[in-house]
């Protein structure tokens, strides 16, 4: 009736956008007279419980809250699911099946904000769509591609779908600049690219 027919721990990793639902799976069909327990974090706070002979099918806020009205068992397959998920609900989730042996299951949950639209600005005074003397014509245009409140992305130059340049980061919630000289005179079409390992959001510049 399990999915598990000998002892084992099986690693699983699973990537999700802030604010959606997840669900963690037994792959159980339907679950016997096991006894099923979902701990989270390093610390292993038990969050779910399902005991089927004593009629237990129980979720936990966690010592802070974070998981209050949010957790949902299935009663039938002991699959658990995360509603409205954020990034405080990121981490290690371990399931556990008590029977003849223990078995075992920890899924890494990444959670990625959703990403803003990347603003493209000019970074000097040469920028000038109505300028046309020859002076200016011969001198680089400095342009910046900028980005606030995000985390564990990607910030990229493209020329056409040629890479140029890129900054990565792995902190939360900070800001992001990435330059880009032009040349007055050059027609080419650009673009700045943000993403994460989920999506991407792209701002289009058309240089003429």
């Amino acid at each position: 009736m399990g999915v598990f027919g000998s002892e084992k721990n099986e690693m699983q990793s699973l990537s999700v956008m802030e604010g959606d639902s997840v669900t963690l799976h037994t792959d159980f069909t339907e679950i016997r007279e096991d006894e099923i327990m979902w701990n989270f974090g390093a610390e292993k706070c038990l969050i779910a419980q399902i005991h089927k002979a004593s009629g237990i099918f129980s979720t936990y806020d966690g010592p802070d809250k974070r998981f209050r009205d949010r957790l949902k068992l299935d009663r039938q397959t002991g699959s658990l699911t995360i509603t409205n998920i954020t990034t405080q609900h990121a981490g290690e989730y371990k399931l556990e099946i008590i029977a003849a042996k223990l078995h075992s299951k920890t899924i890494s949950v990444f959670v990625y904000t959703r990403l803003p639209v990347p603003v493209i600005s000019n970074n000097s005074s040469n920028c000038s769509s109505s300028s046309s003397s020859s002076s200016s014509s011969q001198q680089n245009c400095s342009l910046l591609c900028s980005v606030v409140n995000v985390g564990h992305v990607t910030l990229s130059w493209y020329k056409g779908n040629s890479l140029l340049s890129s900054i990565s980061v792995s902190d939360l919630s900070i800001s992001l600049s990435l330059p880009l000289e032009v040349e007055y005179q050059e027609k080419n079409s650009y673009s700045c690219v943000i993403n994460n390992p989920i999506t991407n959001q792209t701002t289009h510049l058309d240089i003429s």
